[in-house]
């Protein structure tokens, strides 16, 4: 990636163009990773959260923080991994809380790409110095499934399924309050936070994003939900709850701590894809994990 040392500033000088295909051919860096900055909120047009393929106008203001921090040597690291489904494409990996998916910013190694990269030393050849054979996102304290592709073709063929919104993925929540109605959606546009960069917040002018949900439980001050992710915000689902007044439990950041419930009680629970190879469905679930099946025993026997 070409390193910008401070945020572009571009005048779109004709309309027409798409905003990954302008910002490709005027930066030097690609177009993949111009639609990460992009998911990510590092790029507005006009003030507003940008979209990738939006189309641009003559006179658009684009400004881009395209910043890029130094690449950090990836080593292959074995650990222990639970997997739950694997082939010659790719691997599902029921994730444990406190693992970073990938190096970054305080998590130099000892990530989920340092152990895949045990698994599969094809990944390096994925294209993506930072996050190769990563197709989708789980926070570091979300536990559960989560596809990590073995080589830069299936890495392409599942990253336009995501995309393409036809894989499904199904989370376990437990939420403060009582939800009501018990099924619902909660549509609302999700942004970065413009004075906390570190949070993201439901903003006008920021990226789509729809979040089903169906109550499987209610307990004495809290509800048990399963819910469906149709897009793939940051912290998604963790901000629409908050929004509507029931963050999810244990949730430092949108929430607030929980005695009994050691970190964000969100667990991804189902997953479904087509098989890159032949286009076969793959189904794989995950249990709750022990420390939250422990918090929800508390939940269960508060004031009952």
């Amino acid at each position: 990636m070409t390193t910008h040392t401070a945020p572009l500033r571009l005048t779109v000088p004709e309309d027409g163009e798409r905003l990954d295909r302008y910002l490709a051919a005027h930066t030097g860096i690609t177009r993949s990773q111009l639609q990460r900055l992009i998911d990510e909120g590092a790029v507005t047009v006009n003030g507003r959260v940008a979209k990738a393929g939006q189309k641009l106008d003559a006179g658009d203001a684009i400004e881009a923080d395209l910043r890029a921090p130094a690449a950090p040597s990836l080593a292959a690291q074995a650990m222990p991994l639970t997997v739950v489904y694997q082939d010659a494409d790719l691997v599902v990996i029921d994730k444990p809380a406190g693992l970073t998916v990938h190096p970054g910013a305080g998590h130099p190694d000892h990530t989920l790409v340092n152990a895949v990269l045990a698994l599969a030393p094809a990944l390096r050849e994925s294209g993506d110095p930072l996050r190769p054979g990563i197709v989708h996102r789980l926070d570091k304290d979300t536990s559960g499934l989560i596809v990590v592709a073995k080589h830069a073709a299936a890495q392409e063929a599942l990253a336009r399924q995501f995309r393409d919104r036809t894989t499904e993925k199904h989370y376990l929540a437990l939420i403060e309050g009582r939800l009501s109605p018990e099924r619902g959606a909660i549509e609302a546009p999700i942004g970065r936070d413009a004075r906390y960069r570190q949070r993201m917040t439901v903003v006008e002018g920021g990226r789509d994003a729809r979040t089903t949900y169906q109550v499987r439980e209610y307990l004495p001050h809290h509800t048990l939900v399963e819910v469906g992710l149709e897009t793939g915000r940051t912290h998604q689902i963790r901000v629409h709850f908050a929004a509507i007044g029931h963050p999810v439990t244990g949730d430092v950041v949108y929430g607030k701590p929980s005695p009994w419930c050691p970190r964000q009680f969100l667990h991804a629970w189902r997953l479904k894809f087509r098989r890159p190879s032949d286009g076969a469905v793959v189904e794989a679930e995950a249990p709750l994990p022990a420390d939250l099946e422990a918090a929800l025993v508390a939940a269960r026997m508060l004031d009952a």
